[in-house]
């Protein structure tokens, strides 16, 4: 099975675990089978392999999203990576083209396209594997969605509204998001929601694809990338594709798009350093903070902390959060690289404090600074250091000073902890000219 995985968002739904650079689907709140924590993204990968082994897995993503990505799903999954946003049809189409032309997939053969973040019991990878299937026979519709049953008349959702109600259908129409009453006659039709899932061949795509595209492969569709058009699959491909079938799916599905209905879904109504007394009813506390968080008398509330800030809300409230976060965002103090993570712990004018985690058998770029010294302390773990080609073995307890302008990198034999103090006057992102290193 060819799979392709839509990752995006802006990182505002689950702030402050989530930021500009972890979305909510990296966000490690769920249980796994072994009694720790995984993200959304961490359980679909999962399920997917499960289902099937040997499925060709393809995540579409943007730039910032890539290294938390490899950090947790190593070189498992292919990573396909937009140049710039231009919205779900030209995402899909470069995916396709790279499933073709840089892994060399019969252009014959079906692909499925799906979000990245859905909450679903086993029985959805086993549809998304018969959906596969009904888009590679020979009497395949150009288009086959996955449709779930609703439990519910509700405004967020798109409704597909099947000509039966077989488990395979024809579609009759589309609807986008009607109001409730409008959605409750829907449902009385059999109307089913769109939960963003379809398949199709791959060269039934590209050649869409160049109707409306200037492209001859992969590698120019991504140089000219910021040229192509900004649309929506749905606005390009599905409203206008008459030959259309849908399959009824009736597992659990849920979109788990705010704290709200994130904390559904959540195993644990307490994680990290929380006390909570007899007195909250149906609070969450997620704490990742190395300090304690204490709640007395909280009623259907959400309370989450991390290096990027603190929220307190209802849960009902917890939907609305975007403009507010729009208000206090700024750079990202925790982030996970594909070599480990990095989280900051304080912020002074001329100084600025980092905890690093170095995974064993990684290293950082060999970089220099211009405007700024830098004070490593190792503070768990072994590794070296490169600076200015001289390399020197590091343990617990060493500390490395790198003056402005000097050469440098830390590698990791084991799993490194760092402390990084960055001092000067000018401490910015944009200070760091990358180097060749050869070793």
């Amino acid at each position: 099975m060819n799979l392709i995985l839509l990752s995006g968002g802006s990182g505002q739904r689950l702030w402050p675990l989530s930021n500009n650079i972890r979305s909510k689907q990296f966000v490690p709140l769920l249980k796994n089978e072994d009694g720790g924590y995984e993200s959304m993204v961490q359980r679909v990968y999962r399920q997917i392999t499960r289902q099937d082994p040997g499925a060709r897995i393809v995540v579409a993503t943007g730039k910032r999203q890539v290294s938390t990505i490899l950090n947790q799903l190593g070189d498992r999954v292919d990573v396909c990576v937009e140049p710039c946003r231009r919205d779900t049809f030209p995402a899909i189409v470069l995916a396709c083209a790279y499933l073709v032309d840089v892994r060399g997939v019969d252009p014959s053969e079906p692909v499925v396209v799906c979000p990245v973040d859905p909450y679903v019991d086993d029985s959805y990878f086993a549809a998304v594997h018969r959906l596969a299937e009904l888009a590679g026979a020979p009497d395949a519709a150009h288009l086959t969605l996955m449709g779930v049953e609703p439990t519910y008349p509700s405004a967020k959702y798109g409704y597909i509204i099947p000509e039966t109600s077989e488990t395979v259908s024809r579609v009759t129409a589309f609807r986008e998001k009607p109001d409730e009453q409008t959605a409750a006659g829907y449902i009385a039709r059999g109307a089913l929601w769109n939960c963003g899932v379809f398949a199709f061949r791959l060269d039934y795509l590209l050649q869409a694809a160049h109707a409306r595209m200037a492209f001859s492969h992969f590698e120019d569709l991504q140089k000219n990338y910021a040229q192509q058009e900004k649309i929506s699959f749905d606005y390009a491909v599905a409203e206008q594709e008459p030959d259309i079938r849908v399959m009824r799916f009736a597992g659990e599905w849920k979109d788990v798009g705010s704290w709200n209905t994130f904390t559904e879904v959540m195993a644990d109504p307490a994680i990290g350093k929380v006390l909570m007394d007899e007195s909250c009813h149906d609070t969450n506390v997620v704490n990742q903070l190395n300090i304690p968080i204490l709640c007395m008398g909280c009623d259907h509330m959400v309370v989450a902390a991390s290096s990027d800030g603190i929220l307190v809300s209802d849960k009902g409230r917890s939907s609305h959060i975007k403009p507010f976060v729009e208000q206090v965002e700024g750079e990202a103090r925790f982030a996970e690289k594909s070599w480990g993570s990095f989280t900051v712990l304080d912020v002074q004018p001329e100084a600025t404090t980092i905890r690093i985690v170095l995974n064993p058998g990684h290293r950082l770029t060999y970089h220099s600074h211009e405007h700024r010294d830098e004070v490593w302390t190792i503070v768990a773990g072994t590794g070296r250091t490169v600076i200015d080609g001289i390399v020197r073995r590091v343990h617990p307890g060493d500390v490395v000073t790198m003056p402005a302008g000097a050469r440098h990198t830390l590698i990791a034999d084991t799993a490194l902890q760092v402390v990084e103090v960055q001092i000067g006057e000018e401490i910015n992102v944009a200070d760091k000219t990358k180097f060749e290193l050869d070793l």
